[in-house]
């Protein structure tokens, strides 16, 4: 029998689930998890203030309809300030220098829903989910815990951490760890998982700017043949309601930081000029903030008494804005997972159930990560030939009804409406 009250037991347990990392994709699981009856623990390396109070990064996430729905079921949606929450209307797709080839539209026409999805900043994403992981009966958070081993065994998992000025590491044991402390991971190479890297040799600069002309909510995203420019519409300023926007460079490293030593005033006409003035004057607001592009994809999803969550699992490119996405898309399906086998009776831990998260979560993740990192290899290759290959695909994009639905269908998070075929009547 498994004991939670006697630390004493061979076969004592400190919760159901140990999380690894206490980002949005963590916390959002304990959150998930708590609400569904299960205890979880969840151990992080930063300090109440800075989970409680996170500092801008820069990083603007666009978040889907199912997501959403997700994000106000545990509660965070609600905890949103309204400046927070942008709204995507459509998406504008150019090819080359703004202006000089159609671009091609994308809207929720449709599809059931009104917009595209959202826009909101990751800080506050970050902030929400630890305000309601730490408000969840049956969820504790160990700040400032530095982990130092994470083992698997066939009755068990456990973690060892160092807390505070503490030189004896203490230990926790539950029937299930999951790791979720980024795309670099270093519980998931614990656990014995490895991971595909992509280093796309680039880096993305990331920043919030004023504009001078409105965005109407559309955002924008330019393969030029230098660099790419997204352009993403945020909620107009609660001061002096000006409107605002992200821009998202991604460049080489010798443009990147040659982008970054620009003073802000040249910085923001460098911007405005390749989006072609279409906001008018642009300023920069705030600090410029850079990330490595590299993209990562776990060898497998679970193990013993394991599974991966989040970046750990999956690290998208930011170009078709799954990341997060992605790791609330897994929280959902652990948790479903989870739960079923617990009223089940089965262990938590037991290799089948976790399988079973593995196998849904990879179907759903396999073809975005494969599908975005061949669009970035397309629209970011500037020999001739494949030049012509992305106008080619654009153009059948603006051509082919069914294949802007499925676009569309992968922004939303919604499946697309398609047609429904017509038989011919049964002869009598």
């Amino acid at each position: 029998m498994t004991r939670y009250d006697d630390p004493s037991s061979t076969s004592f347990l400190n919760c159901d689930v140990l999380i690894v990392g206490g980002g949005p994709a963590g916390l959002s699981l304990a959150s998930s998890l708590g609400q569904a009856g299960l205890a979880a623990t969840v151990l992080e390396l930063q300090g109440d203030e800075q989970l409680a109070r996170p500092a801008p990064d820069g990083r603007e996430i666009a978040l889907t309809h199912p997501n959403v729905q997700l994000l106000q079921r545990l509660g965070a949606w609600q905890r949103l300030a309204g400046h927070e929450i942008g709204v995507l209307r459509a998406a504008e797709v150019h090819d080359g220098p703004v202006g000089r080839n159609r671009p091609l539209h994308l809207h929720a026409g449709g599809s059931g829903v009104e917009h595209l999805g959202w826009i909101v900043p990751n800080h506050a994403l970050r902030r929400t989910a630890w305000e309601v992981a730490s408000s969840t009966p049956g969820v504790r958070v160990l700040t400032g815990a530095r982990v130092q081993r994470v083992a698997t065994h066939a009755s068990h998992a456990e973690v060892e951490y160092l807390q505070g000025e503490a030189s004896q590491p203490q230990q926790l044991r539950a029937p299930l760890v999951v790791a979720a402390d980024s795309r670099f991971s270093a519980t998931r190479r614990q656990l014995g998982i490895g991971a595909a890297l992509t280093d796309f040799g680039r880096t993305v600069i990331v920043c919030r700017m004023r504009c001078q002309h409105a965005h109407d909510q559309v955002a924008h995203e330019c393969f030029d043949y230098d660099r790419t420019l997204a352009i993403l519409p945020l909620p107009d300023d609660v001061v002096d309601g000006a409107p605002l926007c992200s821009a998202v460079i991604t460049a080489d490293s010798a443009q990147a930081q040659a982008l970054l030593a620009l003073p802000p005033e040249d910085f923001a006409a460098s911007v405005a000029a390749q989006f072609e003035h279409r906001l008018g004057h642009m300023e920069l607001l705030g600090e410029r903030h850079a990330y490595p592009l590299v993209a990562v994809y776990a060898h497998r999803f679970s193990g013993p008494r394991c599974a991966l969550l989040g970046d750990a699992a999956v690290g998208m490119h930011p170009v078709t804005a799954h990341g997060f996405n992605l790791g609330l898309a897994g929280v959902r399906t652990l948790t479903d997972a989870l739960v079923q086998a617990r009223a089940r009776g089965q262990d938590i831990g037991a290799h089948d159930v976790l399988q079973r998260y593995a196998r849904a979560h990879h179907l759903h993740a396999w073809p975005i990560f494969q599908g975005t990192n061949a669009i970035v290899r397309l629209y970011t290759d500037t020999r001739a030939l494949p030049r012509l290959a992305r106008r080619a695909v654009l153009g059948a994009a603006m051509r082919l009804p069914p294949l802007q639905a499925a676009i569309v269908g992968q922004l939303t998070g919604r499946r697309p409406a398609w047609p429904a075929l017509r038989h011919p009547p049964r002869s009598t």
